[in-house]
């Protein structure tokens, strides 16, 4: 065979191996409304490609993305702990195939009609409507004693709501982790093999014991708000926003030394600085959105496209500063629950 034709024979074989694995791994279309966002792995862009689709709120792509990253990031870990031999038991696995699947239970795209309310807050604290409620009548009922009270300024007013709010998630979280524990039981009541069956049995155990912790978490949660909303916001108050002062929480319930606890507080402090900055990112993503909007209705190529470039960077630095946080958080509870408090992540 003559080299010329061998070289062309090896570039097409190589041409082929590429596509197959860009297929495979790395399924994300560019699209015009975003730019083209990629996952290593197939399922994670599968679930992009339909979240374009779908035409979320801005705020809503952004934190689907963070959710994806992190996913992403533990799944590549899973990989590799398994190549090692270390998730022998499946429960790794299994938490991980349960994270995914809340996941798109909670962007809608689970393929599951639900009735609880999916689309989050974050971007309204600043335009609340008096017909809002959270889903749930003692959450709403102390809302409106709250809000009538007297005792909170405008800006304690968005703080508490925030505070509400989050509450509200923690209960439809809830409700997404029961009902994913609930279809894995029904399958596992299928395992022929006793052995596989008592491995199993007992990982069950373990996600019902993390559902009993989560209704205890939600209870001392609600009692807070509760707290707050007959006596108002003390001038000592640690922390402003609800997932620090939950973590917080937390870490007052743990086994740890005053030293630790101060420690823990700075490191919070820093935290709730990369909430609020998260916060804002999100605020100024809808803004942009909607001026690209506005632009476009007018017509103006040169206009549209300096806003779409605009509108494309902020939603990408969105995305990363919301994965940062977001593994933040999940590096502090990790720190906390292994400091001595009964409490697992699900």
């Amino acid at each position: 065979m003559k080299p010329r034709v061998f070289f062309l024979l090896v570039c097409a074989a190589v041409g082929a191996v590429a596509s197959k694995y860009s297929r495979e791994v790395n399924e994300q279309k560019p699209s015009s409304d975003s730019k083209t966002v990629e996952f290593r792995i197939a399922k994670l862009n599968q679930v992009w490609e339909k979240a374009l689709r779908m035409q979320l709120s801005p705020g809503r792509q952004a934190e689907l993305h963070s959710d994806l990253k992190l996913q992403e990031k533990d799944e590549l870990h899973w990989k590799k702990l398994k190549a090692e031999g270390l998730d022998e038991n499946g429960e790794r696995e299994a938490k991980l195939r349960r994270n995914f699947n809340i996941i798109l239970a909670k962007y809608g795209m689970d393929g599951k009609k639900d009735t609880r309310t999916m689309e989050s807050n974050s971007l309204k604290d600043h335009d609340v409507k008096e017909g809002d409620t959270f889903d749930d009548p003692r959450l709403d009922k102390l809302w409106n004693k709250a809000k009538t009270s007297g005792k909170f300024s405008e800006e304690e007013l968005q703080s508490l709501r925030r505070e509400f709010q989050h509450h509200k998630d923690k209960i439809h979280e809830y409700n997404l982790i029961m009902d994913t524990v609930s279809r894995t039981e029904e399958i596992h009541k299928n395992v022929i093999a006793p052995l596989e069956g008592e491995a199993k049995e007992h990982v069950l155990h373990q996600k019902h014991s993390d559902l009993k912790q989560k209704m205890r978490d939600l209870n001392q949660g609600f009692e807070r708000l509760r707290k707050l909303s007959h006596e108002g916001f003390s001038d000592d108050s640690e922390f402003r926003e609800p997932r620090v002062i939950e973590l917080w929480e937390m870490a007052r319930r743990a086994n740890l030394s005053d030293d630790e606890l101060d420690s823990l507080k700075e490191e919070l402090k820093h935290f709730e600085n990369k909430v609020e900055k998260h916060q804002h990112y999100l605020e100024q993503l809808e803004l942009s959105h909607q001026k690209l909007k506005h632009v476009e209705a007018l017509g103006d190529e040169e206009h549209i496209m300096r806003n779409k470039e605009k509108y494309n960077n902020m939603a990408e630095k969105t995305r990363e500063m919301g994965y940062k946080m977001k593994k933040h958080m999940q590096d502090l509870t990790n720190k906390i629950s292994k400091s001595g408090l009964n409490h697992n992540e699900l």
